[in-house]
């Protein structure tokens, strides 16, 4: 049993959006997704921080969740901000039910436990590039949604899982990092930078918190490791 986790992989089976487009490594991407798992085990646990599908429903964004179902592990699944087929916690898994996609499960305002390892997280929100009232609503949610689920966790060890960085360079999400820091958060996964943004990501420890991007073109298209 080991756990990973990717992000970002953007799959567009059944809408018109392929990412391959945009040439360089996401040429021939969803191959590299499926090669990329290849090393993952039917009883492992691999996270996915989000941005999943370009589907604009659940029903457009079913040949996608059939990919992801049918790869090795068990799947936490991460909102992104590109995840438009998003509804609610009981509409996503019964949709998942009725379509047999039996390794998908929602990380949402709940947390999951792996091992002794609580697993907790929410998208995040990039709240200082717009500090309008409708962005404070929504940063405010997620920081209530990311408590929750650090708070499901207990006194286990907890890793954290969010699409947005809630630092890289420039940029510091006080909020989102003090709750990680309080709740004893010891690494923290996101995605959502790619291309020539990788460059911005902060990677190592910061404040006792281990970061790490896992962007699947980060990463090669290879979910990261993260225990065994």
């Amino acid at each position: 049993m080991a756990l990973y986790a990717i992000g970002d992989t953007h799959l567009s089976l059944g809408s018109d959006k392929p990412m391959d487009v945009f040439g360089g490594g996401w040429t021939g991407y969803v191959d590299k997704l499926r090669q990329g798992f290849e090393e993952v085990g039917p009883e492992d646990t691999v996270v996915l921080c989000g941005d999943l599908s370009w589907g604009m429903s659940l029903e457009e964004a079913r040949a996608d969740f059939a990919f992801l179902n049918g790869l090795p592990g068990n799947k936490l699944l991460v909102k992104g901000n590109h995840d438009y087929w998003w509804t609610t916690a009981s509409k996503m898994r019964q949709f998942f039910q009725e379509n047999g996609f039996s390794t998908l499960e929602i990380l949402h305002n709940n947390c999951h436990i792996y091992g002794e390892v609580a697993l907790c997280g929410t998208r995040g929100w990039f709240y200082e590039e717009d500090r309008g009232e409708h962005s404070a609503k929504i940063f405010n949610r997620e920081l209530i949604r990311l408590e929750a689920s650090l708070k499901a966790g207990g006194e286990r060890e907890k890793i954290c899982f969010l699409h947005y960085p809630p630092l890289y360079q420039g940029y510091r999400c006080q909020e989102i990092i003090g709750l990680m820091e309080r709740y004893g958060v010891t690494r923290c996964c996101y995605g959502h930078l790619h291309g020539g943004s990788h460059r911005l990501a902060v990677s190592g420890e910061r404040g006792g918190v281990e970061y790490h991007l896992i962007a699947a073109d980060y990463l090669g298209f290879r979910p990261k490791k993260l225990l065994p």
